[in-house]
Order: C-alpha cells, then structure tokens, then sequence
C-alpha cells in the first residue's frame, strides 16, 4: 500500500476514534453527572423540610411554653390542674397512635439505623414515619402546655430521621440507588443542625453517637443537609446563638480543679439522672393495661406539680429561662432549689409516658448544678468565672446523660460562640465522661435502644461479645 494512502488511512482512524472516545466522554460525564444530581436531590430537599418542620416546631414549642407562663401567672396553684390534664393527654396521644413515638427520640433513630441494613425487611419503618412526626409533635407540645421541663431537640432527631426516611420510601425504581441507613443518619444529624443552630454539633452527633460506618461513606451528604438544613433555619429565624455570648473569665491552672470538681458532681448527677429514668421507665413497661399506665401518668403530673410548687418556676419547661438568667441576669441567685427542680421536673415529665426530649433540659440541670456549686466555692460574684463554671457543667452534665463527650462539648461551644473555653470545655465533657462512665457503662440512649429492639416481635438477640471486651471506656 502507497504511503499516502496509509496515512490517509490512518489519519482517518485516529479522527474516528477520536470522535468515539469524545464522544463515549461526554456522554459519561453527562451520566455521571446526572446520577451525582440524583443521589444529592434527596438529601438536599429533606434537609429543606426537616428546617421548615423544625423552625414551625420550635415556634409552636416557645409559644405552648408562654401560654403556660401565662396561667401560672394567674395562680401558681394552677399547676395541680393543667399537670395532669396536659399529661395525660400527652400519653394518650402516643398510646393510641404511635407508642414508638414517646420519650427522646433519639433511642427511636439510633434503633432504625441499626436495623436498617437489614436484608429479609425493613423494620425501620417502626421508628421513623408520618404518623410518627404528627404524634411526637402534638404530644410534646400538649406536655409543655402543661409545663412539663421537656425538650424538643430529642424529637426534632427523630421528626428528621422521619423525613428522610420518607422520602427515601418515595423515590421512584428508577433513581440511583441511595442508602436507607445513609438517609436516616444524614437525618439525625440535619435534625441537630436545625434545632440548636450548631451545624459542627450535628456533624459530630453523627460521627459519635449514629454510626459505626467509616465517615468516608456518608460525609458528604452530612455536610450537604447540615448546611441545607442550617441555611433554612437561619434563613427563617435570622442568623442567631441559642445562649448569645456570655462573658468569660481567662481559666488559670488553679482554676481547672474547681472545673474538674464540677465535672466531677455533674457527672455523676447526670449519669444518676439517667439510672431514674431507667428505673421508672422499667415501672411503666410493666404496667399492661391502659388504665394503669394512664394512672400512672396523672401520678407523674402531681409529682411534677408537687416540685414545681415547692422549687419554683425553675422547674418548668425546657429550662432555657434558667440558662438566660443564670448567664445574663443582673442578679443571679443559684439555690438548691434550682437543682432540684432541674433534676426531679424532667424525670417526672419523661417518665410519664409522653414525648419530649431530654437534651435541652440536660443542659439546664447542668447550668442548676454549675451556678448551686459556684456558689459554695464563692465565686458566685466573679461574672467570667461564674459563667466558666456554668458552662462546664451544662457540658459535663450533658455528657453524663449522652455520653457524647465531643458532641457536648461543641454544643455548648457552638450555642454560645465563646472559643476561647474549647479546652475547657473539652476537659468537662471528658472528666464527665469517665464519671458516668462508672455509673453505668452504656448511655441511656443506648439502654433505651436496647430496649426497643428487644421489644420487637422478629427481635434477635445480638451474639455475646468475646471475653474482655467493652471493659475500658473509650474516649
């Protein structure tokens, strides 16, 4: 063959396969693309959603409190009326439409994550859907109206993990695969981000307390509904701190023994506090019929009643006036009182069978135990120091309970935009930690977990871990 005639030939090879190759390359980068589009959409419209659910919560959660205040106003006595009416209304609610529905919320997703990968069915489902949202919000609300020292942080996980799991149910057969798991711990995560407004605090969340997945996995559709989620919320809300900036004293190193003995009795409380909501949930559980468990949410309600009228209005609520007043009052009067109110209005009202949360109320305890024992030390007058310390016990007090000692520590950090105390904090959450830790080396979110899915009519016990292990906390 002439010369010409094969680098003609060749020539028009290279021009062919050229064009194929270009053409093979567009179209997967347009397929890749595509499937990129596909697998973030619904993360991003859940995120949206949980925010715009999250924000009406939160609205509706303040304006049930100020209502109650309201009444109370009128007569503190009214408390032994509007207990036991909001109380009873707030179990029945859960009884009648979605008994998964009660309590946190948080043992609920931690509990659909778990069994979420499973391959004969989805019992996910029984912890995270729209009967599920409709309930924990109306009975969390009905227990606040009443005054019931409860949060709506805990059920806005669970209302999150909810929405996500709902629209992960929705997608059509044809959309690229997306992980159910990913979805619902993606979920707990923006549920965090929106209710706190600490979008670091949701991230960690998900890391430390949602999953044993590599975060290689799933970071970045967490950081995508963090973001999503937080933007809406900011969006609606305006950008703003939960507790604002509170002024802070330098920490010497005498001064980190005063914190190490608060992070010490706020350890512990926390971690006790967890053993009574254990114990009367035990009691409740095994109350079969519906009369009796209802009677024992009006004896709830007079016990809380009975704390509110001999400790005050501390008790009521969500506990986020003692935190305003405890970090920015002209005047701050801490008293056992505060830290008896704190401790026995949110186990009265958890354990009466309803939905609320026990994350914000943990951290009020904590500011009770913090200002109380700042108090003794005398540095009640010392506003830095004062609010040092009542920081450190809202983040030592939180971890007993959560036993998250980083997802506490950045919480507070995040709700009071006070950096300068990141070590401190993290010194309290981890003290905190080891505390509760000889209390009871699993969290209450992890024995309610338990709880539930032994509940469960197809339950498996897990196999027996091999001797020696979980003997050492890990940090």
């Amino acid at each position: 063959m002439p010369t010409s005639r094969r680098n003609t030939l060749t020539e028009k090879l290279q021009s062919f396969f050229s064009g194929l190759f270009a053409r093979l390359g567009r179209f997967v980068v347009r397929t890749r693309a595509k499937d990129l589009v596909l697998l973030a959409l619904p993360y991003q419209v859940s995120a949206v959603l949980t925010a715009l659910v999250a924000v009406g919560y939160a609205w509706l959660f303040r304006w049930m409190e100020e209502r109650n205040a309201d009444l109370l106003a009128i007569d503190h006595r009214l408390i032994f009326l509007s207990a036991p009416i909001t109380f009873l209304l707030s179990w029945w609610l859960v009884f009648r439409f979605a008994p998964l529905a009660g309590g946190s919320g948080i043992p609920q997703l931690m509990a659909a994550v778990e069994v979420a990968t499973e391959k004969k069915t989805d019992r996910s489902w029984r912890f995270l859907n729209v009967r599920i949202i409709l309930v924990k919000i109306a009975s969390s609300l009905a227990m606040v109206g009443g005054g019931g020292a409860i949060g709506r942080e805990g059920p806005t996980l669970q209302i999150a993990g909810s929405i996500y799991r709902t629209v992960h149910k929705l997608l059509p057969p044809f959309w690229p695969k997306v992980s159910r798991q990913v979805m619902m711990i993606t979920g707990g995560a923006a549920g965090l981000s929106a209710a706190f407004n600490t979008p670091l605090g949701g991230i960690v969340f998900a890391v430390e307390e949602l999953t044993k997945t590599h975060i290689a996995q799933f970071r970045t559709a967490v950081l995508t509904a963090v973001i999503l989620s937080g933007m809406t919320a900011q969006w609606l809300l305006g950008p703003y701190l939960l507790l604002g900036y509170p002024k802070l004293a330098p920490a010497t190193v005498s001064f980190m023994y005063k914190i190490l003995l608060l992070s010490v009795v706020a350890g512990l409380l926390g971690a006790l506090f967890c053993r009574g909501l254990l114990a009367f949930d035990k009691l409740r559980r095994r109350l079969k019929h519906a009369w009796s468990a209802g009677a024992f949410a009006i004896i709830c309600s007079l016990l809380f009643a009975t704390t509110v009228y001999f400790t005050g209005d501390t008790a009521l609520g969500s506990g986020h006036h003692l935190l305003e007043g405890h970090l920015f009052g002209d005047t701050v009067d801490p008293s056992w009182r505060d830290v008896t109110g704190r401790l026995l209005g949110p186990l009265f009202s958890f354990s009466s069978g309803g939905a609320g949360g026990i994350f914000a109320p943990s951290l009020a305890s904590g500011a009770a135990v913090g200002g109380w024992l700042t108090e003794h030390l005398g540095l009640a007058d010392n506003r830095g120091q004062f609010n040092l310390l009542v920081l450190a016990g809202m983040t030592a007090f939180l971890t007993g309970v959560t036993r998250s000692p980083f997802t506490s520590a950045i919480i507070v950090l995040e709700m009071t935009d006070r950096h300068s105390a990141i070590f401190q904090l993290m010194y309290a959450s981890i003290v905190g930690y080891l505390i509760a830790y000889v209390v009871d080396r699993k969290s209450y979110y992890e024995r309610m977990k338990e709880r539930l899915l032994k509940a469960l009519p197809d339950y498996e016990a897990p196999e027996a871990p091999p001797t020696g292990a979980g003997q050492r906390p890990t940090v």
